[in-house]
């Protein structure tokens, strides 16, 4: 059951996320968050709270149209009470106009570390690695 669950929790951050289900998005996190987006966005990973969070990928995301992000071959391991679990990724955004509605897709790998709660496994790290794009990243909300 606990890879179930594992798989659920992760599968409900690009859920919520894609539903603009803002108010149910943070439950998926820890109190405390680290986040490394840096093969896309460069700099360095982010601590953060789940409000940090989804104030942020609400402001970004929801400037796009519409969202999909497709995880598949999950892989999992748990040592107790955390867990890792792998994924590949395709991450599809439509701009919104006044950007004619193109696409800007991603594809890659997530790693999303977790540690059971009394309320279930949450999110503490999420590293996203892009290894290939497609459309124009130079035209975001």
């Amino acid at each position: 059951m606990d890879r179930l669950d594992v798989i659920d929790t992760c599968t409900r951050l690009a859920w919520h996320a894609d539903q603009r289900e803002w108010d149910r998005l943070g439950s998926v996190f820890a109190d405390e968050v680290t986040l490394d987006y840096t093969s896309l966005n460069g700099g360095e990973p982010a601590t953060l709270t789940p409000a940090q969070i989804v104030a942020a990928w609400q402001s970004v995301l929801g400037g796009f149209a519409a969202t999909q992000h497709l995880l598949g071959n999950h892989l999992v391991a748990i040592d107790g009470d955390t867990a890792v679990c792998t994924a590949s990724f395709q991450a599809t955004h439509r701009k919104a106009e006044p950007y004619g509605g193109s696409l800007w897709t991603l594809g890659g790998t997530y790693r999303f570390d977790l540690v059971r709660t009394g309320d279930g496994w949450r999110i503490t790290g999420v590293v996203m690695t892009a290894t290939w794009g497609d459309g124009n990243r130079g035209l975001m909300p």
